[in-house]
C-alpha cells in the first residue's frame, strides 16, 4: 500500500504550519501530513489548489501542477501530461478551483498519480463535500 493511502494522504501533501481540518495530530510520519481519513485528505487537495489560484494566482493544471509536483523532486512534466490525459483537460486550459465537475476529476488523477491506484470516486466527492465550497 502506497504511503499516501497508508497517511489518509492521497496528493502526498507534505508536512508544514499549514493545518488543514481533519488532519491528525500528531503526526507520526515524518515529512508528510496524515488526515482522519481519505475524504479530509482529498479536501485539503482541493483547499490547496484553490489557495493556489487564489494567493499566487496559478490557473491552469500545467501552473498548479508545476507548483505542487516541482520539478526538482519529480517529473513534472510526466505528472501533468498524465492528469491532461486522465481528465481530458488540456495543460494551459483556465480551472475553476471552485467546480465541483472540474475539480473531482483533477484531484482524482492526481491521486492516481501519486498512489499507482485509481482513486474511489466516493471518497474524493467527500472530500469536495467538505471543501463547502
Amino acid at each position: 500500500m502506497s504511503r499516501g493511502i497508508t497517511n489518509c494522504n492521497p496528493g502526498n501533501i507534505r508536512r508544514s504550519r499549514v493545518r488543514y481540518r481533519g488532519e491528525r495530530h500528531p503526526s507520526t510520519d515524518a515529512s508528510f501530513k496524515q488526515f482522519e481519513s481519505m475524504a479530509w485528505g482529498y479536501r485539503a487537495m482541493f483547499v490547496l489548489l484553490d489557495t493556489y489560484r487564489k494567493r499566487y494566482g496559478l490557473t491552469t493544471l500545467r501552473e498548479m501542477i508545476m507548483r505542487y509536483a516541482p520539478p526538482e523532486e519529480n517529473h513534472t512534466a510526466l505528472y501533468v501530461a498524465a492528469v491532461s490525459d486522465m481528465t481530458g483537460i488540456r495543460p494551459d486550459e483556465e480551472l475553476d478551483t471552485r467546480s465541483r465537475r472540474v475539480m473531482v476529476p483533477i484531484v482524482a488523477a492526481m491521486s492516481r498519480v501519486e498512489n499507482g491506484c485509481t482513486a474511489r470516486r466516493s471518497e474524493v466527492e467527500q472530500g469536495w463535500d467538505l471543501t463547502g465550497f
